[in-house]
């Protein structure tokens, strides 16, 4: 506090201090207009999840459907997450195998053909028998954009023709009704939790495809008694936060803006269009009408009423003066004092492209995708441009693959192998009790999925040379990138290099010094390099 000393003489003579400087948040809020009527309520992010659910997954599933930005956008982000199917590179704990590398290798690699197998017949996936995994994931993934989460419920059902009795069923969120809360507070927003927050249960309303009663709810375990995962149930939510919200929420209104502007802007060019003469007079509406029409339609409306002396005279000059806006090159002369002013079509504008494109890059990035991915326009893209937004959406799309579509896959890789262990198909140390006291050891595994987008394959790989020999990357890492597994890329090798042996083919790649470029870029695609990189540099330069 200032003591008496440091007063200054009007504080003295006035009794009153100056405010002190301060560095509070927001200490312009009380002037500043923009603030004004600004006043959020703050509530838990539960409760902001519970309350806004139904309006924006209704309004964002109609978006979807009816928008078709969004619908390709949806599409393409969640191609890039998945592609085809994501494929499965599992590396057990060696541990478990006694410490041997080698046989915890052998082992991953049988799982991985045998799941590979299993995953691409709908027969023996699909609840249902229509869809592979692949589809499986692949809707579950969309049904993330629209809904914020994923439910999936691993059923039992053994076929004939089918080895394994595990079957998936996606299932839309809604079939987990929000507004089950239980006022004990053990049942929130359709989840049964323990004392810590864990999910014990789900309640699903009609669980079966063909059950379409309203009151048919099941309460459905999370895992059964040795823990196996039943209920599969995934999102990326604020801590406290039991249920999803979709990533599309605050792009709906830039949606809806967007719409808005298309279709204004469509009427506008149709008015201008349709009405693309005008004929300025003091004469009648109905009576000036008459003289644009040909001399058949003015007899058929011969009895509409006799004209004055000024209208007759003006029927007479039309009578020798046909106006037709539908004849190309038609010359006319108007009577005196009328001018006839064609309009041009002002719609769209200079300011649509801009501003069109502003909210298309809004929706863009809460899809995870880059505004050319999203509406194909690559006019203004460069070399440079399409690495940064590769790059950049690259990293989302990762995480969104690790993290959404991840869990879904290695819920059902962790039902598939526990079945496939206890019937003795694929053999593990220790048999089944083995592995359900180390399900998580034993399960370990990456999923891989389409590569890493690139905008010019052969700088990439003269890089990823470069890195290589550096020793900044391994292999294993690069094939990794190209959505391909080493071990894969290793067997195939040997089998073509011994089928080329065995046909008296070499296979001797070209090298730097041999080639007959040189080791160079073909002579067709240096100069679009060179003209790219030198676009790029004066762009970087202005």
């Amino acid at each position: 506090m200032r003591g008496p000393l440091t007063l200054s003489w009007r504080e003295r003579l006035t009794g009153r201090l100056r405010p002190s400087p301060t560095s509070e948040f927001l200490r312009g809020a009380k002037s500043s207009p923009h603030f004004f009527g600004w006043n959020p309520a703050l509530r838990d992010p539960r409760q902001e999840h519970r309350r806004a659910y139904y309006d924006v997954v209704r309004r964002a599933i109609d978006a979807i459907h009816n928008s078709g930005w969004l619908a390709g956008g949806v599409e393409q982000a969640a191609t890039q997450m998945c592609g085809p199917m994501l494929a499965l590179n599992a590396h057990p704990d060696p541990s478990l195998f006694g410490g041997n590398v080698a046989s915890a290798a052998a082992w991953s690699r049988k799982v991985e053909a045998r799941f590979s197998a299993w995953a691409s017949s709908a027969y023996a996936v699909d609840f249902t028998g229509q869809h592979t995994l692949g589809q499986l994931c692949a809707q579950a993934v969309k049904g993330w954009f629209a809904y914020g989460e994923i439910l999936v419920l691993v059923k039992f059902d053994r076929r004939p023709g089918n080895t394994l009795g595990t079957k998936l069923q996606v299932l839309p969120p809604t079939r987990c009704p929000h507004e089950k809360t239980s006022v004990v507070g053990d049942t929130i927003q359709g989840i049964k939790v323990d004392a810590r927050g864990r999910p014990l249960a789900y309640w699903i309303v009609n669980p079966g495809p063909t059950q379409w009663f309203p009151d048919s709810e099941v309460l459905v375990q999370a895992r059964d008694e040795t823990g196996r995962p039943v209920v599969v149930h995934v999102h990326d939510s604020p801590a406290t936060v039991l249920r999803g919200m979709t990533p599309l929420a605050p792009a709906l209104q830039v949606v809806r803006q967007f719409d808005q502007l298309a279709n204004a802007t469509l009427t506008a060019a149709l008015i201008q269009a349709i009405f693309a003469a005008t004929i300025e007079s003091d004469a009648p509406t109905d009576q000036l009408l008459s003289a644009l029409q040909d001399i058949n339609e003015q007899d058929a409306e011969a009895g509409s009423g006799a004209l004055d002396a000024l209208m007759q005279a003006k029927a007479s000059w039309y009578d020798r003066t046909n106006i037709d806006l539908g004849t190309f090159g038609k010359l006319i002369h108007l009577f005196v004092g009328e001018r006839l002013d064609f309009k041009r079509s002002e719609h769209p504008n200079d300011n649509y492209l801009p501003f069109a494109r502003m909210l298309l890059l809004e929706i863009a990035r809460c899809l995870g995708i880059t505004y050319e991915q999203l509406t194909g326009d690559w006019r203004e893209a460069t070399y440079t441009s399409g690495r940064m937004g590769a790059a950049e959406n690259w990293l989302t799309n990762m995480y969104r693959r690790k993290h959404i579509a991840g869990p879904l896959m290695q819920a059902v890789y962790v039902a598939w192998l526990e079945e496939e262990i206890e019937l003795g198909l694929t053999q593990f140390p220790g048999g089944i009790d083995a592995f359900i006291n180390q399900r998580e050891l034993a399960s370990l595994c990456e999923w891989r999925g389409p590569p890493r987008p690139t905008a010019d394959d052969y700088k990439t790989s003269k890089a990823n040379e470069t890195k290589l020999r550096n020793k900044v990357i391994t292999r294993e890492m690069w094939c990794a990138d190209e959505g391909v597994d080493f071990d894969a890329v290793l067997e195939q090798l040997a089998r073509e290099e011994d089928r080329a042996e065995e046909l008296g083919v070499d296979l001797t790649v070209p090298t730097a010094q041999n080639s007959p470029g040189g080791g160079k870029r073909p002579a067709d695609e240096a100069p679009n390099a060179e003209k790219d990189e030198a676009a790029d540099e004066d762009q970087e330069e202005e």
